[in-house]
């Protein structure tokens, strides 16, 4: 089969490799869309978590091709998306429900072979189906996952006032989520212009192209869906007295920020973070299924795996029209 690896930060090979056998506990997906990441362009970059060689690719949907003999909830021929996050559930933090901070945690993708290539052997406890999904939106079932968590975690309220910055793919998917939570107003702010025009189109309120432009706004709560230091302390400035920070975006794995003590304290604020997910999945599917969140219209690219790298380059250029790119294993 055909697989793209990350060699080392900065180098990217497409590899003849074998067709991964399955264990007994074991599904085999042939893969058919997988979506490029951020914390791919980090891995990439060698800014993040994983070894190297690996195949990346943590976003990614297909068909059963295969199940090992242990195997008895998921079917070969079912259309299926994966939770790429494996717990060993018998650490102190699993044994919390805190299995996304499992101490032996190992990520598809991330440390295991992942989606781009055309097959991947996964364990069954990773795999959901998704009936009939398209491919494409069956691929947006682990940041969405990702991003229910955080909505959930930080604990968004009816009609409240939130601001978003940053607008690519994940930015867009926090605001349909905090839009069903039942906030009365979402404000964006992204220096890509597409990307703020989708942010109207997808329900918000208001849109500018710097912060600068709000002008000594507040808000109830204020969500960072980039990973900028920069911006990230900033959030501060625009959250109202009593009001909540999520800081959701993936910064380097070496960055550092600058917190305002003071504010904090004499604002009362609550700041969240948020990592990965704990079993949203269901919740993922469920929502793209019945239309409630819609994501067809982030898709701006489908590539074959070939261009991988060309992927890489078109998120890393944020240029105009660039949202979610696809690769498609399977062309």
């Amino acid at each position: 089969m055909k697989a793209t690896f990350i060699e080392e930060p900065g180098i990217i090979l497409m590899k003849d490799i074998p067709v991964p056998l399955i264990a007994e506990s074991e599904v085999l997906i042939e893969v058919k869309a997988s979506g490029i990441c951020g914390t791919d362009i980090h891995i990439f970059r060698g800014e993040y978590l994983g070894g190297y060689p690996v195949i990346p690719g943590h976003e990614f949907a297909g068909v059963v091709a295969a199940v090992g003999s242990k195997v008895k909830r998921i079917k070969a021929g079912g259309r299926v998306a994966v939770e790429p996050n494996i717990a060993c559930d018998n650490c102190p933090a699993c044994l919390s429900n805190r299995q996304n901070f499992c101490d032996n945690w190992k990520g598809i993708g991330v440390t295991l072979p992942g989606g781009m290539a055309q097959y991947v052997a996964v364990p069954e406890k990773a795999v959901v189906d998704i009936g009939e999904l398209p491919f494409e939106a069956g691929a947006f079932v682990e940041p969405l996952s990702c991003v229910l968590h955080g909505v959930q975690k930080t604990g968004f309220g009816l009609a409240d006032r939130v601001l978003i910055i940053g607008c690519g793919p994940i930015g867009i998917l926090l605001l349909k989520s905090i839009l069903l939570e039942g906030a009365s107003e979402i404000t964006t702010v992204d220096k890509n212009s597409g990307r703020l025009e989708l942010s109207r189109k997808s329900g918000a309120a208001r849109a500018f192209s710097g912060l600068d432009e709000l002008k000594g706004q507040e808000f109830d709560a204020v969500v960072d869906a980039t990973g900028v230091p920069a911006l990230m302390e900033r959030t501060l400035a625009f959250a109202r007295h009593g009001g909540r920070i999520l800081l959701f975006g993936v910064p380097p794995s070496e960055a550092k920020i600058s917190l305002d003590a003071f504010t904090i304290f004499r604002k009362g604020l609550t700041i969240h973070s948020s990592y990965t997910s704990v079993r949203n999945s269901i919740q993922a599917v469920r929502l793209l299924a019945s239309g409630r969140i819609e994501v067809s219209s982030l898709v701006s690219h489908q590539l074959p795996l070939s261009r991988f790298r060309e992927g890489i380059a078109l998120i890393q250029d944020s240029a105009e029209g660039v949202r979610k790119v696809i690769m498609r294993p399977d062309q």
